[in-house]
């Protein structure tokens, strides 16, 4: 028996099985993971509004979404070097202009899932009721967001695929439970189409359709669970490939009960709606959950503890996925973070996503007292996440989307699509909430093409000047060594434009200069020790420019050079046109971090390194904290 390679007997090798296995786990944890307030009771009202057809176009992209991001991270990790750290690695570089909306984007969908579950599940069962029903609604929201707390805390990223292993097997019996006890089990009023026409008022089908195809395609890619668990898959040499695969299908078939029990409990008649104070449209998340609530005795049986059991326990699995990543991400990127407003609030509180919990709870507590509806949130998923998960694609595989994030821009654009959105929703004008949708896409799409016109218009036009300046009349204009103003001489302008002092190009402060004999050693090169001159130079040229007003008299700090760190990797000559570039790249409470960098004539990289600066007492050499007037003056080059 050839237990190792297949051979002619044809076994299959062990650790093949075993990957699999491992796929399909976190297959179901990633299903689980995404099955939030959105796919819980927005499955429940597409089926209200649209019926079985409106579930599958709810659902089908929605699988997809997930199938797709999984094929395209396996491309990314493999594009990469780092072995089973390439996708970590390329993460942890592709993230930083996408902190924020990573984490504002973990906010709203937790928020959207505990609100979800408090408004349509536990509030309708009506078990507290007048003065105390706001007590009530706080303790709830406070034990679904410990709870995730709590599995969260218990399991973490490496074992948290044989938790939901065993929340799987339990979602299973629930579905079973629920499936036997439904007579008859196909109604035969049971309809395809909606079952209840004319009674939502909103947007149409077509409406939905663009706005949920693509807000579902690209929603992966802003989710920290998901780029966590395809780090921590790649990690397991597992393919992230197949374990999405097996995820968009477990979620798929998951969405497809949902809906379905949702459109049989629509045939047996009688169900309650209600309209809400802000649209005045027809809601029906919680229709399965009053039909059940509403059972008699003797027909209840498990099913309504069956149904309950299966809500709660989608929702628990997303909350300790959120609590796990959001846990990983605040300790990745505020460790390393040297900002001076994190430096004085404790480290372990701001990493902790405790914090976070408590937002979560406020905005859910606020949404219940403000009477809003699911929609509401899912809102930013249709309008304002959009542009930002397409430009994570595009920085993904679009080698011209490389260029820095346009922070305000992006942002400008998220909040007018949002606002669109919005508006159309309310007035149920379809072509809003396709412009609200689209917007964004189309922006990125002219943003990575509009920065590859213009490296293209850029380069030929400097092939245009650099040729028309070989021609022998402009050649001699430009040889003029005096230009006679009246009686006034004045000196040419300097071709390069450079000022003696340096000048900034964005965030980086830039100093040009020409090496001569004495920079070079014996055999003509650039003496090694030269690179740290230029450096200190350029350093002092930079405060100069950002703290004109300092004086070493009378100042009562000095600065002081802590450490200093260079790497060579091109050599030099003499009359080669060396340019020093060095910005501001952190700090904390007591150290700055200047990052430097050194080109030559042709603009190739010569070397670059760092340096950390401390601030001392100009009287005693105590260690002090940064100066206010150095925290003023390197701001703004941050």
């Amino acid at each position: 028996m050839q237990l190792a390679g297949g051979g002619k007997y044809g076994f299959v090798r062990p650790t093949m099985n075993l990957r699999s296995i491992n796929a399909l786990l976190w297959g179901n944890s990633v299903a689980l993971a995404w099955m939030w307030g959105l796919g819980l009771f927005f499955s429940v009202q597409m089926t209200f509004m649209f019926g079985l057809q409106g579930l599958l176009m709810f659902a089908i992209p929605n699988a997809l979404g997930l199938m797709l991001f999984g094929f395209l991270t396996q491309i990314v990790a493999k594009r990469h070097a780092g072995g089973q750290e390439s996708l970590a690695i390329f993460f942890d570089k592709f993230a930083k202009p996408f902190r924020l909306i990573f984490y504002i984007y973990q906010v709203v969908a937790l928020t959207l899932t505990v609100f979800a579950l408090t408004k349509y599940l536990f509030w309708p069962l009506d078990l507290v009721s007048g003065s105390m029903t706001g007590l009530y609604l706080c303790m709830v929201v406070f034990v679904v967001l410990a709870s995730g707390c709590l599995f969260g805390e218990e399991f973490g990223i490496q074992r948290i695929k044989f938790g939901h292993g065993v929340f799987g097997v339990l979602l299973l019996v629930c579905i079973a439970v629920v499936i036997s006890n439904l007579h008859p089990l196909v109604p035969q009023n049971f309809r395809w189409d909606a079952e209840l026409p004319g009674a939502w008022a909103g947007p149409d089908l077509f409406g939905y359709a663009i706005p949920l195809l693509v807000g579902l395609l690209v929603g992966p890619w802003l989710d920290l669970q998901h780029w966590q668990r395809a780090i921590q898959i790649h990690r397991e040499n597992t393919s992230i490939r197949s374990s999405y695969f097996f995820g968009g299908l477990i979620f798929f078939l998951l969405l497809l009960f949902h809906g379905c029990l949702a459109a049989w409990v629509l045939s047996k008649g009688g169900v309650e709606t209600y309209a809400s104070k802000l649209d005045h449209f027809q809601y029906a998340h919680e229709l399965i959950v009053k039909y059940m609530n509403q059972l008699d005795e003797s027909s209840k049986g498990m099913l309504p503890a069956a149904y309950f059991s299966f809500l709660c326990i989608c929702a628990l699995t997303t909350l300790d996925s959120g609590y796990v990543a959001l846990k990983w991400f605040l300790g990745v990127n505020l460790s390393k973070s040297q900002n001076i407003l994190i430096g004085m609030l404790p480290m372990r509180l701001l990493e902790s996503p405790i914090p976070t919990f408590l937002i979560v709870a406020g905005i859910t507590l606020g949404g219940l007292w403000a009477q809003l509806e699911l929609e509401y949130f899912m809102v930013f998923y249709a309008s304002f996440f959009i542009g930002y998960g397409a430009l994570a694609i595009a920085r993904c595989f679009v080698p011209n989307s490389q260029q820095p994030l346009p922070q305000i821009r992006m942002f400008s654009f998220a909040s007018i699509s949002l606002v669109i959105f919005a508006f159309g929703y309310f007035t149920g004008a379809n072509a809003m909430l396709l412009l609200g949708s689209l917007l964004p896409v189309l922006y990125v799409v002219w943003l990575v093409f509009n920065t590859d016109l213009l490296r293209v218009v850029t380069e030929k036009a400097g092939e245009v000047i650099e040729a028309a300046s070989e021609i022998p009349a402009i050649k001699a204009l430009t040889k003029t060594a005096n230009v006679v103003t009246g009686s006034q001489v004045v000196a040419p302008i300097p071709q390069d434009a450079h000022a003696l002092s340096g000048h900034f190009e964005g965030k980086w402060f830039v100093y040009s200069m020409i090496a001569t004999y004495q920079d070079t050693n014996s055999v003509g090169n650039i003496y090694f020790g030269m690179y740290g001159l230029y450096v200190g130079k350029t350093r002092e040229l930079f405060f100069n420019t950002v703290m004109p007003d300092f004086d070493l008299k009378t100042s009562k700090f000095f600065i002081l050079t802590r450490s200093f760190e260079h790497k060579f990797v091109r050599e030099a000559r003499e009359f080669d046109v060396i340019t020093i570039k060095i910005r501001v790249a952190d700090f904390n409470r007591k150290f700055c971090t200047l990052e430097h960098q050194i080109f030559g004539s042709e603009n190739e990289l010569l070397g670059k390194g760092k340096q950390s600066l401390l601030f001392v007492s100009s009287k005693d050499y105590s260690l002090l904290d940064i100066p206010g007037e150095v925290y003023t003056a390197f701001m703004p080059h941050i």
